[in-house]
Protein backbone atom coordinates (compact mmCIF):
# COMPACT_ATOMS: atom_id res chain seq x y z
CA UNK A 1 0.00 0.00 0.00
CA UNK A 2 1.70 3.66 -0.85
CA UNK A 3 0.40 6.86 0.59
CA UNK A 4 -3.40 8.01 -1.47
CA UNK A 5 -2.57 10.60 -4.30
CA UNK A 6 -3.25 14.08 -3.34
CA UNK A 7 -3.06 17.65 -5.11
CA UNK A 8 0.47 17.92 -7.48
CA UNK A 9 2.67 19.56 -5.29
CA UNK A 10 5.13 21.98 -5.88
CA UNK A 11 8.62 21.17 -6.78
CA UNK A 12 11.51 22.30 -4.24
CA UNK A 13 14.89 23.07 -4.47
CA UNK A 14 15.91 21.48 -1.23
CA UNK A 15 19.86 21.36 0.90
CA UNK A 16 19.51 17.94 2.57
CA UNK A 17 22.83 17.35 5.46
CA UNK A 18 23.79 14.24 6.33
CA UNK A 19 23.63 11.94 3.21
CA UNK A 20 26.58 9.77 4.61
CA UNK A 21 24.18 7.95 6.86
CA UNK A 22 21.16 5.47 5.71
CA UNK A 23 18.17 8.29 7.02
CA UNK A 24 20.01 11.12 5.05
CA UNK A 25 20.46 8.51 2.02
CA UNK A 26 17.05 7.03 1.45
CA UNK A 27 15.83 10.59 2.11
CA UNK A 28 17.64 12.44 -0.52
CA UNK A 29 16.66 9.33 -3.25
CA UNK A 30 13.20 9.71 -2.42
CA UNK A 31 12.83 13.76 -2.83
CA UNK A 32 14.88 13.06 -5.94
CA UNK A 33 12.16 10.48 -7.47
CA UNK A 34 9.72 13.02 -6.52
CA UNK A 35 10.98 15.43 -9.00
CA UNK A 36 12.86 17.97 -6.43
CA UNK A 37 16.36 18.91 -6.78
CA UNK A 38 18.22 18.17 -3.90
CA UNK A 39 21.86 19.01 -3.05
CA UNK A 40 23.16 16.53 -0.62
CA UNK A 41 26.60 17.38 2.00
CA UNK A 42 28.37 15.36 4.33
CA UNK A 43 31.24 15.82 5.38
CA UNK A 44 33.30 12.67 4.88
CA UNK A 45 33.67 12.17 0.80
CA UNK A 46 33.50 8.79 0.90
CA UNK A 47 29.81 8.84 2.04
CA UNK A 48 27.86 6.51 -0.40
CA UNK A 49 25.10 9.21 -0.37
CA UNK A 50 26.82 11.96 -2.05
CA UNK A 51 26.86 9.48 -5.46
CA UNK A 52 22.80 8.71 -5.27
CA UNK A 53 21.35 9.20 -8.94
CA UNK A 54 19.45 12.03 -9.34
CA UNK A 55 21.18 14.31 -6.66
CA UNK A 56 23.86 17.04 -6.87
CA UNK A 57 26.43 16.30 -4.02
CA UNK A 58 28.94 18.74 -1.99
CA UNK A 59 30.96 17.63 0.70
CA UNK A 60 30.86 20.34 4.38
CA UNK A 61 33.15 20.50 7.29
CA UNK A 62 32.08 18.51 9.86
CA UNK A 63 29.37 19.67 12.46
CA UNK A 64 32.02 20.23 15.44
CA UNK A 65 34.63 22.14 13.18
CA UNK A 66 34.81 25.74 13.24
CA UNK A 67 34.44 25.74 9.21
CA UNK A 68 31.22 24.10 9.41
CA UNK A 69 28.91 27.41 9.28
CA UNK A 70 31.40 28.70 6.42
CA UNK A 71 30.93 26.15 4.32
CA UNK A 72 27.57 26.35 4.37
CA UNK A 73 27.33 29.61 3.92
CA UNK A 74 28.76 29.11 0.29
CA UNK A 75 27.00 26.33 -1.03
CA UNK A 76 23.97 28.20 -0.04
CA UNK A 77 25.00 31.10 -1.82
CA UNK A 78 26.15 28.62 -4.85
CA UNK A 79 22.74 26.83 -5.14
CA UNK A 80 20.17 28.84 -3.62
CA UNK A 81 17.79 26.30 -2.33
CA UNK A 82 14.96 27.20 -0.78
CA UNK A 83 15.16 25.16 1.94
CA UNK A 84 17.25 22.89 4.14
CA UNK A 85 16.51 19.66 5.43
CA UNK A 86 18.56 18.73 8.10
CA UNK A 87 19.75 14.56 8.82
CA UNK A 88 22.28 14.95 11.45
CA UNK A 89 21.15 16.01 14.49
CA UNK A 90 24.75 17.57 15.81
CA UNK A 91 24.15 20.11 13.30
CA UNK A 92 20.67 21.21 15.10
CA UNK A 93 22.41 23.47 17.54
CA UNK A 94 24.33 25.82 14.72
CA UNK A 95 21.42 25.69 12.39
CA UNK A 96 19.89 27.01 15.23
CA UNK A 97 21.95 29.70 15.49
CA UNK A 98 21.95 30.85 12.26
CA UNK A 99 18.19 30.62 11.96
CA UNK A 100 17.46 34.61 11.62
CA UNK A 101 20.24 35.08 9.06
CA UNK A 102 19.07 31.70 7.62
CA UNK A 103 15.25 33.30 7.35
CA UNK A 104 16.86 36.94 5.98
CA UNK A 105 17.73 35.09 2.80
CA UNK A 106 14.31 33.22 2.31
CA UNK A 107 16.07 29.49 3.21
CA UNK A 108 13.18 27.48 5.24
CA UNK A 109 13.89 25.73 8.25
CA UNK A 110 11.69 23.23 10.80
CA UNK A 111 13.99 23.79 13.67
CA UNK A 112 13.31 23.01 17.34
CA UNK A 113 13.62 25.26 19.83
CA UNK A 114 17.16 24.75 21.54
CA UNK A 115 16.12 23.50 24.66
CA UNK A 116 14.41 20.69 22.51
CA UNK A 117 17.70 20.19 20.48
CA UNK A 118 19.61 20.15 23.43
CA UNK A 119 17.50 17.37 25.08
CA UNK A 120 17.34 15.00 21.80
CA UNK A 121 21.03 15.18 21.85
CA UNK A 122 21.84 14.92 25.78
CA UNK A 123 20.91 11.74 27.30
CA UNK A 124 21.33 13.03 30.59
CA UNK A 125 18.68 16.04 30.00
CA UNK A 126 16.41 14.03 27.90
CA UNK A 127 16.12 11.37 30.78
CA UNK A 128 15.35 14.70 32.72
CA UNK A 129 13.11 15.83 30.82
CA UNK A 130 10.93 12.75 30.29
CA UNK A 131 11.02 11.67 34.03
CA UNK A 132 9.75 15.43 35.00
CA UNK A 133 6.77 14.70 32.84
CA UNK A 134 6.10 11.28 34.05
CA UNK A 135 7.10 9.04 31.36
CA UNK A 136 8.57 5.60 31.78
CA UNK A 137 12.04 5.55 30.63
CA UNK A 138 14.93 3.54 31.84
CA UNK A 139 17.01 4.50 34.62
CA UNK A 140 19.82 6.55 33.57
CA UNK A 141 22.66 7.39 35.67
CA UNK A 142 26.54 9.15 35.50
CA UNK A 143 29.53 7.13 36.15
CA UNK A 144 29.41 8.64 39.74
CA UNK A 145 26.11 7.89 40.47
CA UNK A 146 26.18 4.10 39.55
CA UNK A 147 25.17 3.33 42.69
CA UNK A 148 21.30 4.25 42.06
CA UNK A 149 21.15 1.58 39.41
CA UNK A 150 20.07 -2.09 40.52
CA UNK A 151 22.92 -4.42 41.26
CA UNK A 152 21.21 -7.24 39.24
CA UNK A 153 20.07 -6.85 35.75
CA UNK A 154 21.40 -5.58 32.55
CA UNK A 155 23.15 -2.44 31.77
CA UNK A 156 24.01 -0.73 29.25
CA UNK A 157 26.80 1.85 29.08
CA UNK A 158 26.47 4.29 25.84
CA UNK A 159 27.75 7.77 24.93
CA UNK A 160 25.60 10.36 26.53
CA UNK A 161 25.85 12.19 23.23
CA UNK A 162 25.11 10.76 19.91
CA UNK A 163 22.77 8.82 17.97
CA UNK A 164 23.74 4.97 16.71
CA UNK A 165 25.29 1.58 18.07
CA UNK A 166 28.86 2.70 18.35
CA UNK A 167 30.33 2.06 21.66
CA UNK A 168 27.08 0.46 22.81
CA UNK A 169 28.34 -1.72 25.61
CA UNK A 170 25.99 -4.26 27.42
CA UNK A 171 26.81 -6.02 30.73
CA UNK A 172 25.03 -7.45 34.06
CA UNK A 173 26.62 -5.61 37.10
CA UNK A 174 27.78 -2.54 38.04
CA UNK A 175 31.31 -3.04 38.54
CA UNK A 176 31.33 -4.36 34.82
CA UNK A 177 29.77 -0.96 33.87
CA UNK A 178 32.44 1.10 35.58
CA UNK A 179 34.88 -0.56 34.03
CA UNK A 180 33.56 -0.28 30.69
CA UNK A 181 32.54 3.60 31.46
CA UNK A 182 36.66 4.18 31.15
CA UNK A 183 36.23 2.95 27.48
CA UNK A 184 33.25 5.31 26.36
CA UNK A 185 34.15 8.96 26.33
CA UNK A 186 31.41 10.96 28.40
CA UNK A 187 29.68 8.09 29.01
CA UNK A 188 26.09 7.38 30.59
CA UNK A 189 24.71 3.92 32.34
CA UNK A 190 20.89 2.92 31.68
CA UNK A 191 18.82 -0.02 32.97
CA UNK A 192 18.82 -2.62 29.71
CA UNK A 193 15.11 -2.96 28.85
CA UNK A 194 14.15 -6.27 27.06
CA UNK A 195 10.90 -6.55 25.20
CA UNK A 196 9.51 -5.67 21.39
CA UNK A 197 11.55 -2.98 20.04
CA UNK A 198 9.29 -0.29 18.41
CA UNK A 199 10.37 2.86 16.43
CA UNK A 200 7.67 5.35 15.67
CA UNK A 201 7.82 7.71 12.35
CA UNK A 202 6.40 11.22 13.68
CA UNK A 203 5.44 14.68 12.32
CA UNK A 204 4.78 17.25 14.97
CA UNK A 205 2.64 20.51 13.19
CA UNK A 206 4.03 24.08 14.27
CA UNK A 207 0.83 23.41 16.50
CA UNK A 208 2.19 20.64 18.55
CA UNK A 209 -0.22 18.21 16.96
CA UNK A 210 1.68 14.86 16.74
CA UNK A 211 1.15 11.70 14.03
CA UNK A 212 2.54 8.93 14.94
CA UNK A 213 3.49 5.88 12.73
CA UNK A 214 4.60 2.88 14.68
CA UNK A 215 6.96 -0.07 13.09
CA UNK A 216 8.29 -3.08 15.18
CA UNK A 217 11.92 -3.12 14.89
CA UNK A 218 12.48 -6.38 13.56
CA UNK A 219 15.51 -7.35 12.86
CA UNK A 220 18.20 -4.64 13.86
CA UNK A 221 22.03 -4.33 12.38
CA UNK A 222 24.30 -1.47 13.57
CA UNK A 223 22.05 0.51 15.29
CA UNK A 224 19.65 0.31 11.78
CA UNK A 225 15.86 -1.20 11.43
CA UNK A 226 16.69 -3.95 8.27
CA UNK A 227 13.39 -5.67 8.89
CA UNK A 228 10.29 -3.47 10.41
CA UNK A 229 6.39 -4.24 10.35
CA UNK A 230 4.03 -1.63 11.16
CA UNK A 231 1.80 -2.14 14.07
CA UNK A 232 -1.11 -0.46 16.26
CA UNK A 233 -0.81 0.37 19.58
CA UNK A 234 -3.13 2.79 21.74
CA UNK A 235 -1.13 3.22 24.84
CA UNK A 236 2.49 3.13 22.67
CA UNK A 237 1.06 6.11 20.21
CA UNK A 238 -0.08 7.95 23.70
CA UNK A 239 3.03 8.04 25.03
CA UNK A 240 4.86 8.92 22.13
CA UNK A 241 3.06 11.82 21.79
CA UNK A 242 3.18 12.77 25.45
CA UNK A 243 6.86 12.38 24.73
CA UNK A 244 6.92 14.97 21.97
CA UNK A 245 5.16 17.25 23.82
CA UNK A 246 7.16 16.90 26.83
CA UNK A 247 10.65 17.57 25.08
CA UNK A 248 8.74 20.38 22.47
CA UNK A 249 9.78 18.95 19.44
CA UNK A 250 8.28 20.00 16.18
CA UNK A 251 8.77 18.75 12.66
CA UNK A 252 9.80 14.96 11.47
CA UNK A 253 10.93 12.84 14.48
CA UNK A 254 11.74 9.72 15.49
CA UNK A 255 11.55 8.04 19.05
CA UNK A 256 12.18 4.60 19.76
CA UNK A 257 11.15 2.44 22.86
CA UNK A 258 10.20 -0.89 23.98
CA UNK A 259 6.97 -2.96 24.40
CA UNK A 260 7.92 -5.20 27.21
CA UNK A 261 6.19 -7.65 30.41
CA UNK A 262 9.46 -7.33 32.00
CA UNK A 263 8.77 -3.50 33.63
CA UNK A 264 6.40 -2.01 35.83
CA UNK A 265 5.30 0.02 32.61
CA UNK A 266 4.41 -1.62 29.29
CA UNK A 267 5.51 0.83 27.33
CA UNK A 268 9.22 2.83 27.66
CA UNK A 269 10.48 5.30 25.72
CA UNK A 270 14.49 5.30 25.38
CA UNK A 271 15.06 7.81 23.08
CA UNK A 272 13.90 10.78 20.74
CA UNK A 273 15.74 12.04 17.54
CA UNK A 274 15.05 15.11 15.58
CA UNK A 275 14.95 13.73 12.17
CA UNK A 276 13.62 11.28 9.96
CA UNK A 277 14.76 7.69 10.25
CA UNK A 278 15.77 5.47 7.91
CA UNK A 279 12.36 3.54 8.66
CA UNK A 280 10.01 6.66 6.78
CA UNK A 281 9.83 4.00 3.83
CA UNK A 282 8.01 2.12 5.65
CA UNK A 283 5.89 4.40 6.82
CA UNK A 284 5.26 5.81 3.15
CA UNK A 285 4.48 1.84 2.12
CA UNK A 286 1.91 1.50 4.87
CA UNK A 287 -0.37 4.27 3.48
CA UNK A 288 1.20 7.49 5.30
CA UNK A 289 2.46 10.77 3.33
CA UNK A 290 4.73 11.32 5.40
CA UNK A 291 7.40 13.13 3.31
CA UNK A 292 4.89 15.10 1.64
CA UNK A 293 3.23 16.36 5.01
CA UNK A 294 6.97 17.25 5.80
CA UNK A 295 7.29 19.24 3.07
CA UNK A 296 4.01 20.86 3.73
CA UNK A 297 4.90 22.16 6.98
CA UNK A 298 8.50 22.78 6.40
CA UNK A 299 7.42 25.53 3.95
CA UNK A 300 4.42 26.99 6.21
CA UNK A 301 1.39 24.67 4.79
CA UNK A 302 -0.88 23.05 7.13
CA UNK A 303 0.02 19.40 8.04
CA UNK A 304 -2.46 17.36 6.99
CA UNK A 305 -2.71 14.86 9.62
CA UNK A 306 -5.52 12.69 8.00
CA UNK A 307 -3.07 11.83 5.45
CA UNK A 308 -0.94 10.50 7.78
CA UNK A 309 -2.90 7.20 8.50
CA UNK A 310 -1.43 4.00 8.36
CA UNK A 311 -2.02 0.52 8.10
CA UNK A 312 -0.43 -2.33 10.31
CA UNK A 313 0.85 -5.30 9.15
CA UNK A 314 2.86 -3.60 6.35
CA UNK A 315 6.58 -5.33 6.21
CA UNK A 316 10.09 -3.55 4.91
CA UNK A 317 13.19 -5.43 4.48
CA UNK A 318 16.15 -3.37 3.92
CA UNK A 319 19.50 -5.15 2.49
CA UNK A 320 23.14 -3.73 1.48
CA UNK A 321 23.95 -3.66 -2.40
CA UNK A 322 26.44 -2.22 -4.52
CA UNK A 323 26.13 1.77 -5.57
CA UNK A 324 29.00 1.93 -7.42
CA UNK A 325 32.41 0.20 -8.00
CA UNK A 326 34.26 3.39 -9.88
CA UNK A 327 36.81 4.96 -7.85
CA UNK A 328 36.60 7.56 -5.05
CA UNK A 329 38.81 10.49 -3.93
CA UNK A 330 41.74 9.40 -2.32
CA UNK A 331 41.06 10.98 1.38
CA UNK A 332 42.25 10.60 4.68
CA UNK A 333 39.08 10.09 6.81
CA UNK A 334 40.34 8.41 9.87
CA UNK A 335 38.88 11.15 11.90
CA UNK A 336 35.37 11.23 10.11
Amino acid sequence: MTASPGPAAPRRRLLLTGVGGAPGLDLAAHLASAGHTVLGTDSNPLAPGLIIPGISSRTVARADSPAFKDDLRALLGEFRPEAIISGVERELPLLIEMRDELAATAIRTWLPPARTAAATLDKALFHEAVTTAGIPTPRTARPEQLHTLPETGGLVVKPRRGQGSKDVHFCHTRRQAAVLCELVADPIVQERITGQEFSADCLVDRDGTASVILRHRLLVSGGMSMVASTFHHEQATQLVQATLAAVKATGPCDVQGFITTEHPHPVVITEVNHRLAAGFRLSEAAGADLVGQMLNGLFGNPVDHRRLAYQPGIHLTKYVAELSTQPRPQTDTSTT
